[in-house]
């Protein structure tokens, strides 16, 4: 494979060497490519600039100017303020930092300035930089007297105290042009497909970047990075798609309807618009030979368990076994139930296989699944494990898959029997961020809820109220309800000052519900011990159950009315819809209590979601408010950082048309073995290993 020489390390760079190489690795730059793709963080436009004869107290302004004098000037409490004298054109204005004295080894006399802040008086107008850059040095040291062409838009990128920002964009600059050389080869897109994407080419596209003209620049050039992102992300779940599901293909289900039709005239309701399509969607991939990878999202409540359970159905009416795989165990032991309801009248029988059920059982149950006579085995992790062996498995349910991640449920995908695969997610999430992190499945949404379902109250109270929060626990309990109360942290730290399940719980028990019988349970206690809480509550026999977001994703109980959320502001919106889908399970009315004294911002946040039910919306403004990076974690793709330049909240359509082109390219061309197709091959093999060996398809 040709090495590009993009790929050289950074000391060949002119202006690094050996010993400034290191402070780049710091930063993540260990390769001239590295170098080139280190974007500005923030870019100040000189047309937006303000003169400083025009500053006014109480303004916040951008200046540009040199540095006259600076000097660090201590004060009487003790405190040492850094001062600069900037000048421009206009006049003269001090700018000061309090308590940062170190700004005297970085800002020096005969630099240029630029920077931003509040316009106070002190001793006459002064201005305190929230943000400043330097522009160049002054007395022509290294990196002095690097300005962006044209002067008009300066950008500032992501430094630090060894590496200053001067040094940073003179090398930048010296070099660009030859690096910006040197990408043009890895260009994979022709100029008509360009043309038709509104894309710039990809020197182009780092140019504008690093040398902007105009701010629209910047996007234009974003916006390419963009797309290459997302196309390979694609790329690669392409490739997984296809491995899945026409490389080695799947069982065509013959539909007979002598399971389907009599489940459908007993329902005691009618399916929902969503779950019909969902069914149709999902039975067609089953009748044909193409193995089903698909994901089924939905809101709790909107029916994904009886959409799974009609296409159980379809298999076992085929001839083969369907399994349903759930990340706990009581979890699973509730699927079982809601499953044998169902379908045991169809004379359909039900195995449940857990890690809890003793050696003897165990072994009747695996007899069961290797003979045939269960049609459906219900389980956790259990049910992949060696030693499981079944008669003729054809269908598999994955519930809550993201508690499971892309390894576990990858192990479906390499058993012998190789069954389609259903894998659902009560957390819902935006289109845009389902199809990147699930690219290699085909993605339903049940995007309707059963009507006459109740809506669960949602209502903020401050922590001066909470009287009449315990008020309203105590009314739903003396009904015979139960109730969640649910706080951030499992003990007390001196860090924070958050109430905490442990010691509330001993509050709670002794003091506010001494009648009521008080659970605890969070993620530290022994799986046993937790287990036997969960237990309980589930029998009626905890009527308030403490605890910390381990409840998150839990058992279904349909008795619990009210759910409490202390210091609710220190959860994500998604979150907070996880939690309150806990109640309103049943027939009556439910609560979900938000307890905060949030900041302005976390106080509109948590007014939105005491507005809107919809978990999709609510999904599409934790994505906007947290941002993609915090949603994403790194358990299911490892340490690769999957998106440094897509936004998932503006680049849908990118994601989209990435997709489609990346799922035509590998249905024609798998291996990427085409000529025209050669420095897409090249750069997938050396640019994207690590996320080819994750998905086991490098």
């Amino acid at each position: 494979m040709t090495v590009s020489s993009l790929d050289r390390p950074v000391q060949f760079v002119k202006g690094v060497g050996p010993q400034r190489a290191e402070v780049f690795g710091r930063l993540g730059i260990l390769t001239a490519r590295d170098l080139l793709y280190h974007v500005p963080r923030r870019y100040d436009d000189a047309s937006t600039l303000h003169s400083i004869d025009s500053l006014q107290v109480g303004m916040d302004a951008s200046i540009r100017g040199r540095v006259r004098s600076c000097g660090v000037i201590p004060t009487r409490s003790g405190l040492r303020i850094f001062q600069a004298v900037v000048e421009d054109e206009s006049g003269m204005i001090t700018c000061a930092w309090p308590g940062q004295p170190w700004l005297s080894r970085r800002v020096r006399k005969g630099d240029r300035i630029l920077a931003t802040g509040p316009v106070k008086f002190f001793h006459g107008h002064q201005l305190q930089p929230k943000e400043f850059t330097i522009i160049s040095r002054g007395h022509g040291e290294e990196g002095g007297g690097v300005e962006p062409e044209g002067g008009r838009i300066f950008p500032t990128y992501p430094a630090g105290e060894d590496l200053p920002q001067w040094v940073l964009r003179g090398i930048l600059s010296r070099n660009l042009d030859e690096l910006l050389g040197q990408v043009g080869p890895e260009e994979y897109l022709t100029e008509v497909e360009r043309e038709r994407l509104e894309l710039h080419s990809l020197p182009e596209a780092l140019g504008r970047l690093h040398r902007p003209e105009r701010m629209i620049e910047v996007e234009e050039g974003r916006r390419r990075l963009a797309w290459d992102e997302l196309f390979f992300l694609q790329l690669v779940q392409a490739k997984v798609r296809h491995r899945d599901t026409i490389e080695e293909p799947g069982t065509g289900f013959e539909r007979t309807n002598h399971l389907v039709r009599p489940l459908h005239e007993a329902l005691p309701f009618d399916l929902t618009g969503a779950q019909t399509r969902a069914l149709r969607e999902i039975f067609g991939d089953m009748t044909s030979t193409r193995r089903m990878s698909r994901l089924l999202q939905g809101d709790v409540g909107s029916g994904k368990t009886v959409v799974a359970v009609f296409a159980m159905l379809l298999a076992v009416e085929a001839g083969y076994q369907a399994a349903l795989m759930a990340p706990t165990e009581l979890l699973a032991e509730q699927h079982a139930r809601t499953i044998e309801a169902l379908v045991s009248p169809l004379g359909v029988n039900v195995v449940v296989l857990t890690g809890r059920i003793g050696a003897s059982e165990r072994r009747k149950r695996l007899e069961t699944l290797a003979s045939g006579t269960a049609g459906i085995a219900v389980g956790t992790h259990a049910l992949i494990q060696e030693g499981v062996q079944f008669h003729r498995l054809g269908f598999a349910v994955v519930d809550e898959q993201h508690r499971f991640g892309v390894r576990q449920r990858m192990v479906l995908g390499e058993r012998e029997e190789r069954p389609d695969v259903l894998i659902m997610s009560a957390t819902p999430i935006p289109r845009s961020l389902a199809l990147a992190l699930h690219g290699d499945l085909d993605l339903t949404v049940l995007d309707e809820l059963p009507p006459g379902r109740k809506t669960v109250e949602t209502r903020l109270y401050r922590p001066s109220e909470r009287k009449k929060v315990y008020q309203l626990v105590e009314s739903e309990v003396e009904k015979g309800r139960q109730a969640y109360i649910v706080y951030p942290q499992v003990e007390e730290s001196e860090k924070t000052d958050l109430l905490a399940a442990t010691e509330e719980h001993a509050r709670l028990k002794d003091e506010v519900f001494p009648q009521h019988t008080v659970g605890l349970v969070h993620g530290q206690l022994p799986s046993e011990e937790k287990d036997r809480v969960m237990r309980a509550f589930l029998a009626g026999e905890v009527e308030v159950l403490v605890a910390t977001s381990v409840v998150e994703v839990g058992i279904d109980v349909s008795n619990a009315t009210a759910m409490v959320i202390e210091h609710a502001e220190r959860f994500g919106l998604s979150q907070l819809h996880q939690l309150r889908g806990r109640v309103g399970r049943g027939g009556e009315q439910s609560w979900c209590i938000l307890v905060s004294e949030p900041g302005e911002l976390a106080r509109e946040r948590l007014r939105a979601f005491e507005g809107t039910s919809d978990g999709f919306e609510i999904a599409r403004a934790d994505l906007r408010i947290r941002g993609q990076g915090d949603l994403f974690g790194d358990q299911q793709h490892g340490h690769d950082p999957m998106l440094r330049f897509a936004d998932l909240t503006r680049d849908e359509d990118l994601l989209v048309t990435a997709q489609r082109r990346a799922r035509t390219i590998i249905e024609a061309d798998p291996e990427l073995e085409a000529p025209e197709h050669a420095a897409l091959r090249r750069l997938l093999l050396g640019r994207h290993q690590e996320r080819m060996k994750l998905w086991k398809v490098g």
